[in-house]
């Protein structure tokens, strides 16, 4: 009798588990069916309203002065022999001095760390690089190569190359995710983790799930499944959706802080309207459902997570919940009135919170409110 009932809740186990899969995977397509509707509304409306300009947009080929500024660095390459590809990165401070690493998110490079680049050079050697699909990096074809895997091995391989074992790692947004990752699968290469407007894999992964307000706000995950449409959609009226992105009240860079310069949109125009350029960004969405959920997701690094209230696209309350994966010190800082962008519009704050982090002894888990 005790094996038949044990048969038998195996079997319904199995089948919630079934459910469960099935209801995830109806829930992405089903949202990404409504993010093409509503994508091809606005397309249409837009080619109604400007007929002649909507399928317009320029290439910029020559760089503004501020991505050739030598205070932020010196330009180097490198590349990797086991993928192949070739890396860009911009270095300051002096060589052998502790390594601190940036890694960018979406859309950006390596030039959202400019303030912090100058900032911490005078004692760490500096280094932001462009991940894989960005900037002068390589761009790969297949998404099969923006695998999580693929940009984590990525990071341990250009820190090795620069002739070191251990890092301060810091990540905002993707390069959040990418920086968690390292953590948990390299956690003797991260000395000390700084993570950007980036919650755990796994807290986003559950936490999405269970709040629909937050799906909502994650509704480009969905959309950017898509072939060649999310491309469309960002480059119609000369770029207009990603100027958008970077200067509107509801999601731009400065609304309390400093805001984006004219100079400092051209240079990511400049970087986003190369060939190719969008869909390597874009790639790496179009690799998360296959990721996620993690097999592993300890830290064992010293963690210190920022988070700009005013996000757009993330809610606050996942913040908190990432200390029950850290196995280690923890703190938490929010930022009253910083954005998404929050290291470029506050980075005064950020940088003195950082200062703190890297200074402190471990200690207890701690949260603050600035």
């Amino acid at each position: 009798m005790a094996g038949f009932l044990h048969t038998v809740m195996s079997l319904v186990l199995r089948l919630v588990l079934v459910f469960r899969l099935w209801g995830y995977w109806s829930l992405v397509y089903v949202h990404c069916a409504l993010c093409t509707a509503v994508a091809l509304l606005k397309l249409g409306w837009s080619f109604v309203l400007r007929p002649t300009t909507t399928f317009q947009w320029a290439v910029r080929e020559t760089p503004p002065a501020c991505l050739n500024d030598t205070s932020l660095g010196t330009h180097c390459y490198v590349r990797i022999k086991e993928s192949g590809l070739r890396f860009h990165y911009v270095a300051a401070g002096e060589r052998g001095k502790p390594l601190m690493m940036f890694l960018h998110g979406f859309p950006e490079f390596w030039f959202s760390w400019r303030y912090q680049l100058r900032e911490f050079k005078s004692e760490f050697r500096v280094v932001a690089i462009d991940m894989r699909g960005y900037g002068e990096s390589d761009v790969p074809i297949s998404t099969e190569s923006y695998r999580f895997d693929y940009l984590v091995t990525d990071v341990k391989d250009i820190v090795e190359y620069l002739g070191y074992s251990r890092c301060c790692l810091v990540g905002h947004d993707w390069g959040g995710i990418i920086a968690w990752l390292c953590a948990i699968h390299y956690p003797e290469m991260v000395t000390k983790l700084i993570v950007l407007n980036c919650p755990h894999p796994s807290v986003f992964t559950d936490y999405a799930l269970r709040h629909p307000s937050q799906l909502l706000k994650s509704s480009h995950f969905f959309f950017f499944q898509l072939p060649r449409l999310p491309e469309l959609m960002l480059s119609i009226n000369d770029f207009k959706a990603l100027k958008t992105l970077f200067t509107s009240r509801s999601t731009g860079i400065g609304r309390k802080g400093r805001w984006l310069t004219t100079e400092d949109l051209d240079a990511y125009l400049y970087a986003l309207s190369q060939p190719g350029a969008l869909t390597g960004a874009l790639n790496y969405y179009r690799n998360v459902f296959s990721s996620l959920p993690l097999s592993q997701n300890c830290v064992r690094s010293p963690v210190l997570l920022l988070w700009g209230e005013r996000d757009a696209f993330m809610e606050q309350e996942m913040a908190e919940v990432c200390r029950l994966y850290i196995r280690n010190h923890f703190r938490l800082n929010i930022i009253s009135g910083a954005s998404h962008w929050l290291q470029q519009d506050q980075p005064d704050i950020v940088n003195t919170l950082i200062w703190t982090f890297l200074k402190e002894g471990e200690g207890r888990s701690k949260s603050y409110r600035n």
